[in-house]
């Protein structure tokens, strides 16, 4: 069994819905960052053996393989192949899994796994909305799911609000955690944290200037816990808020792993070790919940204990998500999201997991630390977790 290993990493800024990538076409804008992985690496585009993309929305713009039609708006070769994946707001993460488990098989030996999403031009739910309207039913509509889940709409919304009532979490605490996101999140983009990592876009601003994209648009640089606490309830005596979820946003990111001859043959040095990857299905009603379990599981089956992980990166879908994973695993707060997360920096849907890796990776890298996990709570109450070993 071969090692799959991390050469290069890399995503776009964040851009708000409607905002500064408005005018990026999805595959375009996953073009960019597949030809950014090359450049970073330095990688004959003719060796990459497959690109493995992310995407939930797989409908108008995204659909009819989304990955396919990003290589196609890169530099790699016509011969590269290319296929989309869908396991919700995990999907480039699991792409990522995918990536690794097939050079570890040693059946390719270099590939790209990645993610793409806009936001603004495919709105989230759009292919369910309009399927139902219609008239070709709903996703969820099925008598046997029906029979099994008697009377339930499923919703995030409802899984979050859920998860802050099981755990005894607060308005206030989750408000506290929102604000914190963006705080931690002003400080890395002023501080020049995420540079390294962000692929410049060029874009037009509203007001007609040309300007490569570098700042996660999501940032509230100004923002208060005072004006955090003021904003509106998500539902009637609800705990959360728009200012404690994660923001629309449009993006692209991606990884290219390797193994050993995928080493050799590009005559690169690896940034990363991926030591275990795991991925576990739950309850799909409370359904944001799967990230615990799951990293319950992945630390028990890596032998390792949650003390051992310098970094960790849990997608702020809902403030509650990452407070809950907290408290039941006992974990240092101060190791989580130390760059502030989705709340501050958007949650571009199927390009959020290959993000979240790059992030995590820059991060241990500006500090020295080793060992970096990540998770993220999926739709129909399913969560990956993959933990690496920064060399």
């Amino acid at each position: 069994m071969h090692h799959a290993y991390i050469v290069a990493a890399a995503r776009t800024a964040g851009g708000r819905r409607g905002g500064l990538l408005r005018d990026w076409h999805p595959a375009d804008l996953a073009g960019q960052v597949l030809d950014a992985l090359i450049d970073r690496s330095g990688a004959d585009p003719a060796l990459i053996e497959d690109v493995i993309m992310g995407c939930v929305s797989q409908f108008g713009q995204q659909s009819a393989n989304v990955a396919r039609n990003a290589v196609l708006s890169s530099k790699l070769p016509e011969s590269v192949p290319a296929t989309s994946v869908d396991r919700q707001c995990g999907s480039s993460q699991q792409a990522l899994h995918f990536a690794a488990a097939t050079v570890m098989s040693g059946q390719m030996d270099v590939v790209i796994a990645a993610g793409t999403e806009s936001m603004t031009r495919v709105p989230m739910g759009a292919a369910a909305k309009l399927s139902h309207e219609s008239g070709m039913g709903s996703p969820f509509g099925g008598p046997a799911m029906k029979a099994r889940y008697p009377g339930v709409q499923f919703s995030q919304f409802a899984g979050a609000e859920m998860i802050a009532v099981k755990y005894d979490l607060s308005k206030d605490a989750l408000d506290e955690f929102g604000w914190q996101s963006q705080v931690k999140a002003a400080t890395a983009a002023k501080s020049g944290a995420f540079d390294q990592e962000i692929v410049p876009i060029m874009v037009t601003t509203h007001e007609g200037e040309a300007k490569a994209h570098m700042i996660d648009e999501g940032i509230r640089f100004e923002a208060t816990l005072e004006a955090t606490r003021a904003v509106k309830l998500l539902a009637e005596n609800g705990r959360l808020t728009a200012a404690t979820s994660s923001q629309i946003c449009d993006g692209a990111s991606g990884v290219l792993i390797v193994n050993e001859r995928g080493l050799k043959a590009l005559g690169v040095e690896p940034i990363a070790r991926i030591h275990h990857m795991t991925v576990v299905g739950e309850d799909p009603v409370i359904m944001l919940e799967a990230p615990i379990g799951a990293t319950q599981k992945a630390l028990a089956r890596a032998g390792m204990k949650i003390e051992d992980i310098d970094l960790y990166e849990v997608n702020e879908a809902f403030a509650s998500v990452p407070m809950a994973w907290l408290k039941m695993l006992g974990a240092d707060p101060d190791r989580l999201n130390v760059n502030g997360g989705a709340i501050a920096l958007g949650h571009p849907l199927g390009a959020s997991g290959t993000k979240l890796m790059t992030t995590l990776l820059h991060a241990l890298e500006a500090r020295g630390k080793r060992w970096g996990l990540q998770t993220m709570c999926e739709g129909g109450g399913l969560a990956n977790v993959t933990i690496v070993e920064k060399l």
